[in-house]
């Protein structure tokens, strides 16, 4: 078999697990799926895939397993069955989790003979399968470098180290920034939209101006791991006075100000903690020690 074309079996074929699942056949990847409900693998196997009716069938008859399941609840739930037929094998878990469930995995899985990877999908479904787009993994660097090609096959595969829980670590910290700046984004349409401006239209400035907060950020990540802030570009003094601004355009607007409440809110606990003169990225020393400040 060429080495480029590793066999791999798929535990659980939800939307993301059959994404999954086909990203792997479309790079020619020898593919053996599972699913609680086997009519959920009709499309796949009609595409090549091998239908396993068992999972312990389905680890058998690959070196690598890929699991993707609703929780890690249902991951186990699976897996203890068919434990022994993963000495000797891969296993990597694409089941979203947190830190600590990712190294009660992987304690598992050495204690039945697995080599254990722990990995975070940074998309929805139809991405899988972009260069593009992100996979986190963590934990066995053995199971990384072994099957990079079939990891590749899903997205671009980033190695984080060898903490099994650094994986679901950043997944949860990437996430968090996506629903702030979403949330952002939606409260600053509605506040448009209220003087009748389309999305669509606001939508292309919004952009242009993340592209010059993502300067904002290379700048305060130094600052951040210094723990010094320099407030040469505009101090929370400054960023305080300027939400005010947000918070009474909205409210004359009749919109809900919850986010930007909390926003201020922050600020004013890093004013009060002695950095009313600092940079935003200050805003972090609250952020770490909530009791401190109160």
């Amino acid at each position: 078999m060429n080495a480029d074309r590793q066999a791999v079996s798929v535990v659980g074929l939800g939307s993301m697990g059959s994404a999954l699942a086909a990203a792997l056949l479309d790079h020619g990847h020898p593919t053996t799926v599972w699913n609680r409900s086997a009519e959920k693998a009709r499309p796949l196997v009609g595409r090549g895939a091998v239908l396993a009716a068992t999972p312990q069938e389905a680890v058998a008859a690959s070196p690598l397993t890929v699991a993707c399941v609703l929780d890690c609840q249902a991951l186990r739930a699976v897996l203890d069955p068919v434990a022994g037929s993963l000495r000797g094998k891969a296993l990597v878990n694409l089941t979203s989790g947190t830190p600590e469930q990712a190294d009660e995995t992987l304690t598992w899985a050495r204690s039945h003979g697995a080599d254990y990877l722990d990995g975070a999908v940074m998309t929805t479904p139809p991405g899988v399968g972009s260069p593009e787009v992100m996979f986190l993994y963590s934990g066995s660097r053995a199971v990384f470098d072994t099957y990079r090609p079939a990891l590749a096959a899903l997205g671009d595969p980033l190695y984080l180290g060898a903490d099994a829980g650094t994986a679901s670590l950043h997944d949860a910290a990437l996430l968090g920034l996506m629903w702030s700046t979403m949330t952002g984004w939606l409260h600053g349409t509605a506040l448009v939209g209220a003087e009748k401006t389309p999305a669509t239209a606001f939508t292309p400035l919004a952009l242009r101006w993340l592209s010059t907060v993502s300067g904002f950020l290379s700048t305060y990540a130094s600052q951040v791991d210094a723990g010094h802030y320099p407030g040469d570009d505009a101090t929370v003094d400054v960023q305080i006075a300027a939400v005010d601004h947000l918070i009474h355009a909205a409210a004359a607007r009749g919109l809900d100000n919850g986010l930007p409440e909390l926003l201020k809110a922050t600020m004013e606990r890093a004013r009060a903690a002695g950095h009313r003169s600092d940079s935003y990225a200050s805003v972090i020393e609250v952020l770490r020690n909530p009791a401190d400040d109160r």
